[in-house]
């Protein structure tokens, strides 16, 4: 598959971005061989539409017309689904590399879009910080590691950063083929004007040799560079190649816009799902090996209601799916404390309940992968002592 991304197209290296489709990616380096990605799907994903509970029996009562036919469900043996665009996902979870958790959200209880996407990003229960905990993680990765400095040297593709990669640590930015791009020249006068600025003049001469990086990584594995694709299959490609580099990034995040499906839920979901699934196989593919030490964590603002309802799609809810993949993920099996669907299971008589922190998982997926103090696990998730950390969640 012919990589799709040009060469930054902004003051690289200041956190700018251009638009992508209804896909955003940042990456940014950090003093480690493990990868760590993190996969925002904003809008809401039906977890009981994705990791179908089809052996609780009060599924159908509450949205038949949503639940696939079992012959076209991918079966987790024997209680749980996956949804039938998830092939490769599948494919992941019988091989060990997938691990579901159901009836998981946030510490937060709302049901806006905006406000649960800046809680979840932050890792907060409610508003009081600024930065994301994916940067406060960077800090984290490069004080253990003695850095006096953790600016990035990664990018970012959409309209902007995303408040998850937010802070201290800096992140840089890169848009697709067919966006504008400066000529060379250019740079050379904004470098020159900016050389004497203690602030502008490094971080400027520092994207301009992250770009001169990137763009060689990504020329050596695209033969052809002017195919244009902007969704995520060809933004995971091109992350996949810079993350498997030797001196590429080792911390992204994609943005993935299009879960919020309050009608015709059975028709609009499938695209998103299929898009997904196949932005995970490009993924792997692009990391090769690489993909042995990196962990992608999935997580989205809040789930749907159990009840389908008038327009056949569903509205905002709270529990949902949560996925973890990777090469040394402990898969091949659903996690989860189940609450199940009678009426007066459901929170507030309308959702999955929840019984699972998505800071747990992040915790623990954190831990897995880095050898971080719990102190340093207590700056990236302030606040969070009743969330502990999930354990076993990779294979040692």
């Amino acid at each position: 598959m012919a990589l799709t991304l040009s060469r930054r197209a902004t003051l690289l290296g200041l956190g700018t971005a251009a638009i992508a489709g209804r896909t955003r990616l940042a990456l940014a380096a950090a003093p480690t061989d493990r990868r760590f990605i993190v996969i925002l799907l904003r809008g809401a994903l039906d977890g009981l539409n994705a990791v179908i509970p089809y052996g609780d029996p009060d599924l159908a009562r509450l949205r038949a017309p949503l639940i696939p036919s079992h012959d076209k469900m991918l079966d987790l043996g024997g209680f749980f689904a996956l949804h039938p665009a998830l092939k490769n996902l599948h494919s992941l979870y019988q091989s060990g590399e997938a691990l579901p958790v159901h009836a998981i959200a946030g510490p937060y209880r709302t049901r806006s879009h905006f406000e649960a996407q800046d809680l979840l990003q932050t890792g907060v229960a409610e508003t009081s910080i600024n930065s994301g905990w994916l940067n406060r993680l960077i800090v984290e990765l490069h004080a253990q590691n003695n850095a006096i400095n953790p600016a990035s040297t990664g990018l970012a593709v959409g309209m902007g950063m995303p408040l998850l990669l937010r802070g201290p640590a800096r992140i840089g930015s890169y848009a697709p083929i067919g966006f504008a791009k400066p000529s060379p020249d250019l740079y050379h006068r904004i470098a020159a004007l900016n050389a004497a600025d203690p602030v502008f003049g490094p971080a400027i001469r520092t994207g301009l040799q992250t770009a001169a990086f990137d763009q060689a990584t990504l020329d050596q594995a695209a033969p052809n560079p002017h195919t244009k694709t902007y969704g995520f299959d060809g933004l995971a490609q091109a992350a996949g190649t810079l993350l498997a580099a030797a001196n590429g990034p080792r911390i992204c995040a994609f943005q993935l816009e299009g879960w919020d499906t309050h009608v015709n839920q059975i028709n609009l979901l499938t695209p998103p799902l299929a898009g997904l699934d196949s932005g995970i196989a490009t993924l792997k593919s692009a990391l090769g090996p690489a993909w042995r030490q990196t962990t992608i964590l999935i997580v989205t603002e809040f789930g749907r209601t159990a009840r389908i309802n008038g327009t056949h799609g569903t509205d905002h809810g709270t529990a949902t799916i949560a996925l973890l993949l990777g090469g040394a993920v402990a898969g091949g099996k659903v996690r989860t404390t189940w609450p199940g669907l009678k009426n007066h299971q459901l929170f507030q008589n309308r959702d999955l309940a929840p019984t699972t922190d998505i800071r747990s998982l992040a915790k623990g997926a954190i831990l897995a992968q880095f050898p971080l103090p719990p102190s340093a696990l207590a700056r990236i998730f302030p606040s969070s002592t009743d969330a502990a950390p999930m354990t076993n969640l990779l294979r040692t």
